[in-house]
């Protein structure tokens, strides 16, 4: 199993943004020298109540200043605010400039207010996402000069002026439960996962499916399915859960996107996802900032490094994922708390589960 520290950079109100910035890059060293496998942020627009990160080229190059071995990456950058020949650029870069370390994280965007003031192609979003990992395969398997023609992106002998480190490409992801979009990453080799409110039952039946489709194309190693969640750990399980409760019901009830101008309603999730046919989820998403709720089923993980070692193993074997993305920086938590937090997951939580194989054998 590996692990990645993951940083929505939510804002703190004790804290400016330069001030949050610099504290993101302390933890990041702090878990670079940990063991953490990943560092991973989003690219998220125009709420500054809730994340400072609308830039996530701008991460990966700090994040390369301040770590030495974990590897770095956007989750993801939002393909169609751009042309992808810009992620392309940049991709290349930031991989020159962490020696060989970055993931290139892909996603199509979900909530229709990040698009508004780029004039973005909401309508079309996961077509031109698609399109954007064959795009990028194609501009990185040459040598410099590429040409590419597809139904949203054309270009013809295109000089790229920086290749990436790594041959053919960057380790690709993109975070979906779209059953379509699987059968695609499947195919072309891209790493996926999912966030704490997606069901198991919704969940497992199609990474099932994902992995007998990679592995049928022959790739050499299995997938990474990751999985997104909220921890916080703390001597014991008493400390851990007096000290999170309100930390978690602020990041969803204030900062997390269900009450902030623009965000998504826990209403309006709810309905989507029944819309969807999803009704597990639903009835998740229906409890999101019921902590008692969400900690009885093993969605998030709080309490002893004991406690939080059994409840990732049981949730990792039942929901099938390989890669747990950690968010630790919840509410406005304390530094000195986050900071144990980290470390005590890092020396008394990631040691026993790095063993731990839950995708079936080949």
């Amino acid at each position: 199993m590996e692990f990645g520290y993951f940083s929505h950079v939510w804002a703190k109100p004790s804290l400016t943004s330069s001030e949050r910035y610099k504290l993101l890059w302390r933890e990041l060293a702090l878990a670079d020298n940990l063991g953490f496998d990943y560092g991973f942020t989003v690219e998220h627009h125009f709420r500054p109540n809730e994340s400072l990160m609308p830039t996530p080229a701008i991460f990966c190059a700090g994040a390369a200043m301040h770590t030495k071995r974990m590897k770095i990456g956007p989750m993801g950058w939002i393909v169609p605010l751009y042309d992808p020949l810009r992620i392309a650029e940049e991709a290349a870069v930031l991989d020159q400039m962490l020696d060989g370390r970055l993931q290139l994280g892909l996603v199509s965007g979900i909530l229709p207010h990040y698009f508004g003031p780029f004039k973005a192609d909401f309508t079309n979003r996961r077509a031109r996402t698609n399109e954007a990992i064959s795009m990028l395969k194609t501009a990185f398997a040459g040598d410099h000069i590429f040409s590419f023609k597809g139904e949203h992106y054309d270009y013809d002998n295109v000089c790229l002026s920086v290749m990436p480190v790594q041959k053919p490409h960057p380790p690709m992801w993109l975070q979906t439960r779209d059953p379509e979009t699987l059968e695609l990453l499947a195919r072309e080799g891209v790493n996926t996962g999912y966030l704490f409110f997606v069901s198991k039952e919704t969940a497992v039946p199609r990474y099932t499916k994902y992995l007998r489709d990679w592995r049928a194309a022959g790739h050499a190693e299995d997938p990474r399915i990751a999985y997104w969640t909220l921890i916080y750990v703390d001597e014991t399980d008493e400390k851990a859960l007096a000290k999170a409760s309100k930390h978690i019901l602020h990041t969803w009830n204030d900062i997390g996107g269900f009450g902030d101008t623009g965000g998504v309603s826990a209403d309006a999730m709810v309905a989507n996802l029944r819309k969807r046919g999803e009704i597990e989820s639903a009835e998740i998403a229906s409890h999101i900032s019921d902590l008692p709720y969400l900690m009885d089923r093993n969605l998030v993980f709080v309490g002893s490094p004991e406690t939080v070692t059994r409840k990732i193993r049981q949730a990792a074997t039942e929901g099938m994922f390989n890669v747990l993305l950690g968010e630790f920086n919840i509410g406005y938590l304390e530094e000195p708390d986050l900071m144990r937090s980290i470390r005590l997951f890092g020396e008394q939580v990631m040691p026993h589960l790095r063993d731990l194989q839950v995708l079936p054998a080949r």
